[in-house]
């Protein structure tokens, strides 16, 4: 890596427009406008920066409006979350005590940030907006239930917990939403979903969305959705945005090179992911050693410790932020312009909702992976 050409990549600043790539404005020129959507609907969205569709919003919109059940594979970083909230939120009829549409996430990161995308869109239209997820208290749940709410975002244990106890009553709930929908669908949730799925009325649409669909999704498609109709922007698996490199080293060279990176990219926030949660606290120590600031996050800390590494991270006191699997997913911070796989992951969706954490929303970032001669035939 000693030439200069990935440093000259990242010299404009993360938010500046003119480094957007094809991933977004590759647009059929929609507005917001041409849907027909609700005023405040309309007033949310703009208020939250959205100026005009990015292409999965394009061609899933429409489509989830008038209640097809919608199957999208689009890449990370281009706006899938504000593709299905949307429609959801101009479904939801607020003079009705009713949960009227559920979003299922693999994460409670995840949960929390989507809640928050549907909070603030919806935020002129008196819509309820309830997040329950594993790691917090079942208690507050129940006594929230017993309040009107219109959208619930959660995690699939905890709502089916939920609704087993009659606690949440999804009757009336005609939209299920799962992102990260192929996460959502291996061995560990899939039953999971499936009873979920028997609370819900005949009558109800499902929406999928993720960027990558290995075949568990198919066979959820044949079983469960009604005629769905397919988007698939996904002519090539990474963001245009993000440049990839790998640099060839020992394990015993990886923490100098690590410290070569960082002396010599311009980063605004990094994630640098390891494989496991032990080397995840070893390096993170390593890094604070180095004179660099750096968090860390893993699914063994308690969910308090969690929300807060996280919230911080986002908030940008901390540059650097060491990760294990569990924040490769959906999780959406714009200033992060460097990841780098300390480990190289296992498998390929892995490696992609990793790199994908970079380049969010059209943006240019750089992905660096350290490769041992155990990784070499895995890359």
């Amino acid at each position: 890596m000693a030439d200069d050409d990935w440093k000259q990549k990242l010299h404009l600043p993360a938010k500046d427009t003119r480094t957007r790539t094809e991933d977004v404005t590759a647009t059929k020129g929609n507005d917001f406008e041409d849907y027909f959507l609700k005023r405040e609907l309309l007033m949310g969205i703009f208020e939250k920066g959205f100026e005009k569709p990015s292409p999965i919003q394009e061609e899933s919109i429409p489509i989830a409006l008038v209640g097809r059940d919608v199957l999208a594979r689009a890449k990370n970083g281009t706006g899938k979350t504000a593709a299905f909230c949307i429609p959801v939120l101009e479904k939801v009829d607020t003079t009705r005590n009713a949960i009227q549409a559920l979003i299922l996430v693999p994460t409670r990161e995840l949960a929390l940030q989507t809640a928050q995308v549907c909070k603030e869109m919806g935020k002129y239209l008196n819509v309820e907006v309830m997040v329950t997820t594993g790691g917090t208290s079942l208690k507050d749940d129940i006594m929230r239930l017993y309040s009107t709410i219109h959208i619930v975002v959660a995690t699939p244990g905890r709502i089916l917990d939920l609704a087993n106890k009659n606690v949440a009553k999804l009757n009336d709930c005609r939209v299920l939403c799962m992102d990260e929908a192929d996460k959502l669908l291996s061995p560990e949730f899939e039953p999971i979903i499936e009873q979920l799925i028997g609370f819900l009325p005949r009558d109800r649409q499902i929406m999928l969305y993720s960027a990558t669909f290995p075949v568990t999704v198919k066979h959820f498609k044949e079983r469960w959705l009604n005629k769905p109709y397919i988007v698939n922007l996904m002519d090539e698996l990474t963001l245009k945005g993000i440049t990839q490199y790998y640099a060839f080293v020992e394990e015993k060279q990886k923490v100098h090179c690590l410290n070569t990176l960082f002396s010599k990219l311009r980063i605004n926030q990094s994630i640098i992911f390891c494989n496991s949660v032990n080397r995840v606290e070893l390096l993170a120590k390593k890094i604070t050693e180095l004179g660099y600031s750096c968090f860390y996050i893993h699914a063994k800390m308690l969910q308090s410790h969690r929300n807060r590494v996280f919230h911080d991270f986002r908030n940008g006191l901390c540059r650097n932020l060491v990760s294990s699997d569990l924040f490769t997913r959906g999780i959406d911070i714009q200033s992060v312009n460097v990841v780098i796989n300390f480990d190289f992951p296992k498998n390929a969706e892995t490696y992609l909702h990793r790199v994908g954490r970079s380049g969010r929303f059209g943006h240019l970032g750089l992905a660096v992976n350290l490769i041992t001669y155990e990784d070499r035939l895995n890359l």
